[in-house]
């Protein structure tokens, strides 16, 4: 989606000003525009999309996600769901293995779209599995709203939610080394729980894990055809449909940056929105603001690759997303030295490979990987010996395929998009009372304590991820209040 330079005039008026096109911003826009509000969506860059952007970084013809690549939370969003993106063009592309998490020897835990497949495949933990899983992807349809709204409120489905139970709670490495007696069982809960940048051993990493795996046993973990862009394609498209606009070029620097209007919502990182507001935020939801935590970083690398990855376990080659990082201990012991400060010689590594489920995203007979690993927050050192050693590892001859690859260390992911400081992309840590917290402590996560101002990112919740979730909550807070 191209979308012209502007400069903004100050003489018209809008009814929200949203800053930042990320997909929670685009969602606030969409939820604002829907209900009849007059809406302008502002965002610094050239192109459109925050996090949903695709380039071709590497070589001509191959396309490659600047940010996020596979949406496990994306076809559960109950925003994206109620709105015909379709019509605009985007199709969610899915696999039966969303997911496949290779061990030594060949082996690897396989998360299919079948719970039942899925148990089947574990032997010995099967049964295990069935009981952990089976309730919450059961009931996942009841449960996305617990998952993907305020922490602090009380729960639609309050006995659904309890079903989670001690399980939910324990710590990532209890459950794999107690629970799970096979490798494959604890590698699969151990690598969806690395997604939380959190050391395993904490508790409620089993829950933030099986909030990752529910989905992919119902509206799975999809990719968009032709690449994440075209999820910010559709949700402009619908904006516009709606009567709304989106002006690229436009850097919001303070407050009289903004054309006149009702509320502005900031899909940017609380950070920057305090600075930005300066002392039209309170005292103490300014001071809060500026003391976010940050969480580890990220160090991402692309590559255009002559033909797909060779993996050595078969099923590998089909899912959209793997895995690298070995057993629960190793992963467990890779994220505990990033939080230390540390990076650890054998990386927890996420690798998606678009390739796999759109072959629109390489020429004939190539293909494209995306993948990263957690670094100490700001890291400056090079991770990409590390990250091809871990591939090569279960991949053997990888690193013939290699073409060209795109490194983005953290201090490049932060230029490329502001909402990611020091590589972060969690929008803050989940460690302590990070998790509630988001981004202070309070009933009223999306306000600010000014009726005007509002925020609208992965600062808030749900997190981190393609969803828009943080953005349609903020949305429906403003519309029962300041634009009733």
């Amino acid at each position: 989606t191209t979308v012209a330079r502007h400069t903004v005039v100050v003489t018209e008026r809008w009814d929200a000003v949203v800053v930042g096109s990320g997909p929670n911003g685009m969602a606030a826009a969409v939820t604002l525009a829907e209900a009849g509000r007059r809406v302008l969506v502002l965002e610094g860059n050239d192109t459109p999309g925050g996090g949903t952007r695709t380039e071709q970084l590497t070589l001509p013809g191959f396309s490659h996600d600047v940010c996020s690549a596979v949406h496990p939370l994306g076809g559960a969003s109950p925003a994206f769901s109620r709105w015909p993106l379709d019509r605009h063009g985007l199709r969610w592309l899915h696999h039966d293995i969303p997911l496949v998490h290779p061990l030594d020897g060949g082996r690897a835990g396989v998360l299919r779209h079948s719970l039942e497949a899925t148990a089947e495949g574990l032997g010995a933990d099967g049964h295990a599995y069935r009981t952990m899983m089976g309730p919450l992807s059961d009931n996942w349809p009841k449960l996305a709203d617990a998952f993907l709204g305020p922490v602090l409120r009380i729960p639609h489905h309050p006995i659904v939610l309890a079903r989670l139970g001690l399980a939910g709670i324990t710590p990532t490495t209890v459950v794999a080394n107690r629970y799970f007696r096979t490798d494959e069982a604890g590698a699969l809960l151990a690598g969806n729980a690395a997604h939380s940048f959190l050391p395993l051993n904490r508790p409620l990493t089993t829950a933030l894990a099986l909030a990752l795996m529910a989905p992919a046993h119902q509206s799975g973990w999809p990719i968009a055809e032709g690449g994440s862009a075209a999820i910010a394609a559709a949700l402009i498209g619908h904006l516009r449909e709606l009567g709304g606009e989106i002006r690229c070029g436009v850097t919001v620097r303070t407050l009289g940056d903004l054309p006149p209007h009702r509320v502005a919502l900031f899909d940017t990182d609380v950070t920057d929105l305090a600075r930005i507001a300066g002392p039209a935020l309170p005292g103490r939801v300014r001071r809060a603001f500026l003391r976010r935590r940050r969480g580890p970083g990220v160090f991402k690398v692309d590559w255009a690759l002559d033909g797909p990855v060779p993996w050595s376990n078969p099923e590998a080659h089909l899912a959209s997303t793997v895995h690298v990082g070995g057993t629960a201990r190793e992963i467990a012991a890779a994220e505990a030295e990033v939080v230390r400060g540390r990076n650890p010689k054998r990386p927890f590594v996420l690798t998606a490979q678009p390739s796999a489920v759109d072959p629109t995203r390489a020429p004939d007979g190539k293909s494209v990987l995306w993948g990263y690993c957690h670094v100490p927050y700001g890291s400056t050192d090079d991770r990409t010996e590390a990250i091809e050693a871990q591939i090569e590892r279960f991949a053997p001859g990888f690193r013939d395929l290699i073409l060209a690859r795109s490194v983005r260390p953290p201090a490049a992911l932060a230029a490329d998009n502001p909402n990611s400081p020091g590589g972060d992309i969690t929008g803050g840590s989940l460690a302590g009372l990070g998790l509630i917290a988001r981004p202070r402590l309070t009933l009223h996560p999306y306000a600010t304590g000014n009726p005007e101002l509002w925020i609208c990112s992965s600062s808030t919740p749900p997190g981190a991820g393609v969803h828009g979730m943080c953005g349609w909550n903020a949305a429906r807070a403003v519309l029962s209040g300041p634009l009733a």
